[in-house]
């Protein structure tokens, strides 16, 4: 997985950086073949914008979208998001098929 994390008019020290990546630790737990994560960091007028775009192979990339005063809870909410999105992904992916007609064992009426 390529991890990329960029700023635009805000300045990330390293403990900002490592809550980003402890945040996009969490997605691997879902087994999804998660190819690329970018992450951008956007001071707006009034607050923050973080963003996380998520490319999973063979499914259309997961944009989530945060805006906040504060940088932390923006983090942490889009994380949250992001979780949501992979967890709903996964089970979608490994419950999308139902049981075979060859599977069925016969009723005796």
């Amino acid at each position: 997985m390529i991890v990329q994390i960029r700023a635009k008019d805000i300045t990330l020290n390293d403990e900002r950086k490592a809550h980003i990546e402890a945040g996009i630790e969490k997605f691997k737990k879902y087994s999804l073949d998660i190819t690329r994560v970018s992450v951008i960091v956007a001071a707006e007028k009034k607050g923050v914008l973080v963003e996380f775009d998520i490319h999973v192979a063979h499914t259309s990339p997961i944009v989530i979208s945060e805006r906040d005063d504060d940088l932390d809870a923006a983090i942490d909410i889009g994380v949250d998001r992001a979780s949501k999105a992979l967890r709903r992904l996964h089970d979608k992916v490994t419950n999308h098929k139902g049981t075979s007609i060859k599977d069925l064992e016969p009723v005796d009426a």
